[in-house]
């Protein structure tokens, strides 16, 4: 038995096998987590981007819509990761003009009995890389990175805040 405040890998069993962890025990809680990430262009790919001029359309609506539907197939990507009924998924976008990036947010929730990290972590994801699809026939040197958890609220381990 793992000593209590030694962290435990939960998705093996005792002989190192993968498996889904038993969450029927775990009581119903409001979840929510929130996750960002950035990506930077060029100049002229971002003017395109911001004055909603990019020849494949409205890119920041395109990727709203491409991380809600992420956060929503998390099950499909990831394994071992349980199928959800997520209650909401915000995602927006902070434009910095002065490297020409763009701040990707996502927050999700649920009521359930298992954390949505891995769905607000995915929502950023696959927003920047649709930004990335629909920006690169101006620009191939995007650079998506520093794709991190903010915050998570609810469940037996309670609130977590990043740090820095």
């Amino acid at each position: 038995m793992a000593d209590e405040n030694k962290a435990v890998l939960t998705h093996f069993d005792t002989e190192g096998n993968a498996r889904m962890v038993d969450v029927s025990g775990k009581t119903e809680t409001v979840r929510v987590a929130e996750a960002s990430g950035n990506i930077k262009m060029s100049e002229q790919a971002f003017d395109l981007v911001k004055s909603g001029s990019m020849a494949k359309g409205d890119v920041l609506g395109i990727a709203r819509v491409a991380g809600i539907m992420a956060a929503k197939k998390v099950d499909a990507l990831i394994p071992l990761t349980h199928p959800l009924l997520i209650t909401k998924v915000d995602i927006s976008f902070a434009l910095c003009s002065e490297d020409s990036s763009i701040d990707i947010f996502a927050t999700v929730g649920i009521s359930g009995k298992t954390g949505v990290e891995m769905e607000a972590l995915t929502a950023v994801s696959i927003a920047a890389l649709t930004i990335y699809d629909m920006c690169k026939a101006v620009d191939k040197s995007m650079v998506i990175s520093n794709i991190r958890l903010l915050k998570k609220t609810g469940g037996k381990s309670g609130t977590y805040v990043r740090s820095s």
